[in-house]
């Protein structure tokens, strides 16, 4: 699908970036560090706290440690810059929260339950909600070493419009894996036409 046609006298005003790196670490385990920054083309904040165009009015890292299964051992996040330095900076050790949850099982609705509304920052909650997919990502190759005649259903097949199991990418990279809308994978073969039509044939 194209895009909407960019205005040519349009005007940057604001500019986000996430950014999430992984590491494999040599005990086994697995480093995320996941950023969040945010600034404008402009001056802003209150008079005698102006943050000059281009500094970020955000500058926000969150890190957590997981195992092979997905599950997150430790966490932590820290604001290098915000717009209310002494208060947007006083959440604690509440991003330790994340400890525990398993990044495919639940994940999005225990952060909301921990962290949403005033438990946490606004920007650090909602930057935990990229994490499973950049961490199965980072999986891919490593971790999850999916071929496709694989014994067991590839992760991808089904999470997304383009792998659905009864589409073409599934039948041409994935055959073993292929489904026919409603159709069980286990009798697809035809059985030969049979009647009148097909006398003395």
């Amino acid at each position: 699908m194209p895009l909407p046609p960019a205005d040519p006298q349009r005007q940057l005003k604001h500019q986000r970036s996430i950014q999430v790196q992984a590491y494999a670490r040599a005990d086994g385990l697995w480093e995320v560090d996941a950023f969040v920054r945010d600034s404008k083309t402009r001056p802003t904040g209150a008079p005698g706290r102006e943050r000059p165009a281009g500094e970020p009015i955000h500058d926000l890292h969150l890190r957590i440690v997981v195992d092979a299964q997905f599950n997150i051992l430790a966490s932590g996040a820290e604001s290098l810059a915000m717009p209310y330095p002494g208060d947007c900076d006083q959440h604690g050790d509440r991003y330790a929260a994340l400890a525990g949850l398993n990044l495919l099982r639940g994940f999005k609705r225990a952060v909301r339950e921990r962290l949403g509304g005033v438990q946490g920052c606004t920007h650090l909650t909602e930057l935990a909600d990229v994490l499973p997919t950049a961490v199965v990502q980072a999986f891919a190759g490593d971790v999850l070493k999916v071929t496709p005649d694989s014994e067991t259903q590839p992760f991808q097949l089904d999470r997304c419009h383009a792998l659905a199991a009864d589409g073409e990418a599934v039948r041409l990279y994935y055959p073993r894996w292929y489904r026919q809308l409603g159709v069980d994978k286990l009798t697809q073969n035809p059985t030969p036409a049979s009647g009148p039509a097909n006398a003395g044939h």
